[in-house]
């Protein structure tokens, strides 16, 4: 036991000398770190996290939605549609007429109750009625409506002075910018949805221009309000992008400044005045550039100027390149059209052209449009006396180029560019308006009758059926 006790004791001073050693002479040096007491800990302490975020400047909504939300209604749309005939009617020599609702939404932009809503949403109106969100309802009467853009105009006669969101400046709202959309989806009243503007300028239509936002946007949205943090209404919402019906990702509204010039328009006018640049072009990128032999990427390609416009007055010239319109940059034809179409005739716009690769800059007069495209001619446009002297005839309006389709009908028979004609339908016209309210007021069954002197001077006359 003795003998066993001693060997315990020697291994244990054994190993002390041994570790004793390793630690003087062959484990290597290690410098001792010392952290200061001022260090910042790797962690953030949970009150201390608004030094970094600042709660109180993040984007609130609230202001604007309590701003908005009283100030958005509810449109009801009663159309009389023809129903599906049935043996009854047929036996009874009787036509279905059936009952059908449509709803939207509408933004009140007085306290005299006028209303701008989306035209879609009052088409074919027999009864318009139109709910506040304090759930009155009243009769709604149609002011006007511009299918073009759009956009309707209704007034309702209420007891009281009614709340109303006040225009903001399209044209100064930023891709990017928060925006909130206001409406009736699915006849939900007062629904808020906020979103971004994704992109301006947007053509979804071949020439209107439309501000894209991803603020989620539903059936009976139409007619609703785009606006922004400040409540300020920058848009009228129209239109979704859609494979299945419902909000998928984008919507689509009106810029204000392009609504608000059309109900001022049908308020003061009765129409919209629509002014006219007078070129026509297209937007300039690589593949155009390259086939034009020009080096310019960005801009409007002024391929022609109309005769007698404001353009061709200020010496616009085939060949010149738009570049900015009221210092506004201009990228795609929709930045241009979008602009003018919120500027009346006799407006003035200031344009950035390219010409030869030197920068100008000219003041253009908006012109009223004085053209319009007359079915199985091509366009036409009010005459000037000289050309009514040429073919001695007092009345008409000038054909300024043939549709391409029907062109070598009409060149057969004798008839081209800068040809008059006299009558329309057996009645005489004296301008392009004339025109217009001929075929406005045609039957669906009446035959389009073309009176017009040739190129010969000999008056022709054709009937279309």
């Amino acid at each position: 036991m003795k003998k066993i006790l001693t060997l315990v004791f020697v291994s244990a001073i054994g190993g002390i000398f041994t570790l004793g050693a390793y630690k003087l002479f062959l484990e290597p040096e290690q410098n001792v770190v010392v952290t200061p007491n001022n260090t910042s800990p790797a962690f953030l302490p949970t009150n201390n996290v608004s030094r970094l975020y600042n709660i109180e400047d993040a984007t609130n909504f609230v202001t604007a939605a309590e701003n908005t939300v009283n100030a958005v209604v509810h449109v009801k749309n009663v159309s009389i549609s023809s129903g599906q005939t049935t043996f009854e009617d047929l036996f009874f020599g009787r036509r279905s007429q059936r009952a059908q609702l449509g709803t939207g939404s509408g933004v009140i932009i007085n306290t005299d109750g006028y209303i701008i809503t989306n035209n879609h949403v009052i088409k074919n109106a027999h009864e318009l009625s139109v709910t506040l969100n304090n759930n009155k309802t009243y009769e709604a009467e149609l002011i006007g409506a511009d299918p073009k853009t759009d956009i309707a105009l209704l007034k309702i006669d209420a007891d009281e002075d009614l709340p109303f969101v006040t225009f903001g400046d399209s044209d100064q709202a930023k891709i990017g910018e928060w925006v909130l959309a206001v409406g009736n989806p699915f006849n939900l009243t007062s629904t808020v949805t906020a979103g971004i503007i994704s992109a301006k300028s947007r053509d979804l239509t071949g020439g209107q221009s439309f501000i894209q936002t991803d603020a989620a946007v539903n059936p009976g949205n139409s007619g609703g309000a785009l606006v922004n943090t400040n409540g300020e209404l920058v848009g009228i919402n129209t239109a979704i992008s859609s494979q299945t019906g419902s909000y998928v990702g984008y919507s689509f509204a009106v810029p204000s400044n392009i609504a608000r010039k059309v109900v001022e328009d049908i308020m003061e006018y009765g129409n919209v005045q629509n002014g006219i640049l007078g070129i026509k072009g297209g937007t300039l990128n690589s593949r155009f550039s390259e086939e034009l032999g020009i080096n310019d990427t960005e801009g409007i390609y002024v391929d022609s100027v109309v005769e007698d416009s404001g353009a061709d007055i200020a010496g616009l010239k085939k060949g010149d390149i738009i570049k900015e319109i009221d210092d506004i940059k201009i990228s795609k034809f929709s930045d241009l059209t979008g602009h003018i179409s919120a500027k009346r005739p006799n407006d003035i716009v200031s344009l950035t052209i390219s010409r030869n690769g030197i920068l100008e800059t000219i003041s253009v007069t908006l012109f009223k449009n004085e053209t319009y495209t007359l079915p199985l001619v091509g366009e036409i446009k009010n005459a000037k006396p000289k050309d009514l002297k040429r073919f001695k005839v007092s009345n008409g309006v000038k054909i300024m180029s043939l549709d391409n389709k029907y062109a070598e009908y009409w060149n057969n028979n004798g008839v081209d560019a800068g040809n008059i004609i006299t009558a329309i339908n057996d009645v005489k016209v004296n301008s392009v308006d004339d025109v217009q309210n001929i075929l406005k007021n045609q039957s669906p069954s009446e035959h389009l009758r073309i009176e017009l002197i040739n190129s010969n001077g000999e008056k022709e006359r054709y009937n279309f059926r």
